[in-house]
């Protein structure tokens, strides 16, 4: 019988199970979006009440929807740099290495505190290829100096940006677009009204963790770094409708259809 791991983290980095949690209930629908069948198995090793979450079906297929399109970001981007530097943020128990296997010539770095790295070596499969982990907190400088410049670098971070300051949020943004010489950024956002209403997402409210950083015009960001353009931005809202409930459809809609609604959620993609 294998032992369960008992959880300690607590604010952000707890969070970090309720999309886990998310990816995991996907996994078993019929009309699975990620089929993230690692994240279903790290959950049955897990010693934690997953209800604290509030995570049901459609809230599920909406953090298995925002997980698709940053992975097609990302695997389009190495597909047109095939020897790449991968920098996932804040990767918590994503398993985004392991769904998008990228080749041999790409380096992967995941980041994260030190508990939540070894949380990850318990619970999750090393993947194959030119891979890391660095144990830091993403607004660290220290780290990110060991990572060598010398390629096309991709940073990944979800479920990262609404728990930094603003003054966090542009100094790693700056620190990444200053050190390579090209790339993408790839991220979600809450808006400010997001923000706003924290107390009413379970995962945030039940954890004590607390939303500081909302973006309403992506375009804002593009003053940070000669060069940094927004290419892409998707409300959540809007997707993954398709393969929700009919009743999670209508709530959806209705919600999109009130002042402020809209840029609630977003997902972001940026070239330097």
């Amino acid at each position: 019988m294998v032992d369960r791991e008992k959880i300690t983290l607590t604010g952000a980095q707890e969070t970090m199970l309720a999309t886990l949690y998310g990816r995991a209930l996907d996994s078993r629908l019929p009309a699975s979006i990620l089929h993230d069948d690692e994240a279903a198995r790290a959950v049955k090793r897990i010693d934690y009440d997953f209800r604290k979450t509030g995570i049901k079906r459609t809230s599920a297929v909406g953090v298995a929807v925002r997980a698709k399109t940053l992975d097609d970001w990302a695997a389009a981007f190495l597909a047109r740099n095939q020897e790449a530097t991968v920098l996932h943020l804040a990767c918590g128990l994503d398993t985004r290495a392991q769904r998008l296997s990228p080749p041999a010539s790409v380096r992967w770095v995941d980041v994260d505190f030190p508990e939540v790295i070894e949380l990850r070596e318990r619970l999750l499969p090393s993947p194959a290829g030119d891979y890391r982990m660095v144990r830091s907190s993403v607004t660290s400088d220290e780290w990110l100096q060991e990572i060598p410049a010398d390629r096309p670098t991709v940073a990944v971070f979800e479920g990262l940006s609404m728990y930094l300051t603003k003054d966090d949020g542009k100094r790693l943004i700056q620190r990444i677009t200053e050190r390579f010489r090209g790339g993408e950024l790839l991220f979600d956002c809450y808006g400010t009204l997001g923000v706003r209403l924290q107390k009413w997402v379970p995962a945030v409210r039940r954890t004590g963790a607390s939303l500081h950083w909302g973006i309403d015009d992506p375009t804002e960001l593009e003053a940070w770094h000669d060069g940094l353009k927004c290419r892409e931005s998707r409300n959540s809202m809007e997707l993954g409708l398709d393969q929700m409930s009919a009743l999670g459809r209508l709530n959806m809609k209705m919600l999109a259809g009130i002042p402020g609604f809209r840029t609630i959620g977003q997902i972001l993609r940026y070239e330097f």
